[in-house]
């Protein structure tokens, strides 16, 4: 038995338990057809290399995060009693905001902050007004441009829920908006 390797590298002898170990081991296996049975030692092939110097310590490098983003909470609808009390003037709105005439760009960006504001200011319930749009073509883009507006991610944390007015505020051209409270 060598106690140099083909590379030149010193290799450490088995212990007896690590003999016995190796002993068990092998008896476990099921030889392949045609092969020799039950190596009494392992070769020195298989033997552990014991390294003449210590290798480098390297230093772990910790990946880079991505900042932790929550899912934005889920929309909800509003609750029937709430409806019926908007309707019937029970529950007050606390703001309104009437879209009519603008383009998108200045309804979205007017809607963003109307909706900030009134939840800085405690508002509850607030009320847009979209208009119906009439006849065909790009006539009622906000009306169905605001709905999808008030689903996306960056005014989830805003809004809880929203759904069509009640027709004594302007019907299917306005919407109840729910307004999640202020942190």
């Amino acid at each position: 038995m060598s106690a140099h390797s083909e590379s030149g590298r010193r290799r450490r002898a088995l212990s007896a338990e690590e003999r016995a170990l190796w002993r068990g081991f092998v008896r476990a296996i099921k030889p392949l057809r045609g092969r020799a049975a039950d190596p009494a030692e392992p070769d020195d092939a298989m033997r552990e290399p014991v390294p003449v110097r210590p290798p480098l310590k390297a230093k772990p490098v910790a990946p880079a995060r991505e900042p932790v983003r929550s899912a934005p909470p889920p929309l909800a609808t509003l609750a029937r009693r709430e409806r019926q009390k908007l309707a019937r003037g029970s529950v007050e709105i606390d703001a309104r905001l009437d879209l009519h005439g603008m383009t998108q760009a200045e309804a979205h960006a007017a809607l963003a902050h109307f909706l900030r504001r009134a939840q800085r200011g405690g508002a509850r319930f607030v009320l847009i007004i979209t208009g119906k749009g009439a006849g065909a073509g790009e006539r009622g883009v906000l009306r169905r441009q605001v709905p999808l507006w008030l689903a996306l991610p960056d005014l989830r944390d805003t809004v809880v829920g929203f759904e069509a007015a009640h027709l004594a505020h302007g019907g299917e051209g306005a919407l109840y908006v729910r307004i999640r409270r202020g942190r």
